[in-house]
């Protein structure tokens, strides 16, 4: 613990992101939390939602300009002021959590740049180092004997062969008379 109160005191190293006003203690509940507004943004996002929004607001005009007065709840006189504040009050809060799932896309992005990045490393580390097995074997294919060397050495052998046989069987010819 002493440790960890030494390590922040310093200032040659980051605190660390601060991203919330509110601390929230366990990582559960901020990782739900953003899973949250991640699906409000996708769901603000879609036909649906546009169409269910102008049902709503279709269905609040006529109900208050055509129910008796006493049934009334938003006057039509005073320009639909209830409806007027829910739908300012939707888009104060859908903006900010749309920036969060952005954010939270963002940081989705970075996390993944940088294993494609790492990646990428590794891969060009193991192309090198292919390269330089390939040019290993390939000085060490010029040391080794070819096939058509190998050839042309048996027949100069078998040549010699040839050429000595006549005079051992001369030699052994002579030998036995």
């Amino acid at each position: 613990m002493a440790r960890n109160s030494r390590d922040s005191a310093r200032l040659d190293a980051p605190k660390g992101l601060r991203t919330s006003v509110i601390p929230l203690r366990n990582r559960e509940s901020r990782d739900s939390f953003g899973r949250f507004t991640e699906w409000i943004a996708r769901s603000m996002g879609t036909p649906m939602f546009m169409l269910i929004l102008s049902v709503f607001v279709v269905i609040w005009m006529i109900y208050n300009t055509s129910v008796p007065d006493e049934f009334r709840f938003d006057s039509a006189a005073l320009g639909f002021t209830a409806l007027t504040l829910i739908l300012s009050l939707q888009a104060s809060y859908a903006a900010p959590l749309i920036l969060l799932a952005q954010n939270r896309q963002d940081d989705r992005d970075r996390v993944q740049i940088e294993q494609d990045r790492q990646r990428a490393e590794r891969n060009l580390a193991d192309t090198e180092y292919l390269a330089r097995e390939v040019v290993a074997l390939r000085l060490a294919m010029k040391d080794l004997a070819s096939k058509d060397f190998i050839r042309e050495e048996l027949r100069s052998f078998l040549d010699e062969l040839d050429r000595e046989s006549p005079r051992e069987a001369s030699r052994t010819a002579g030998a036995t008379e």
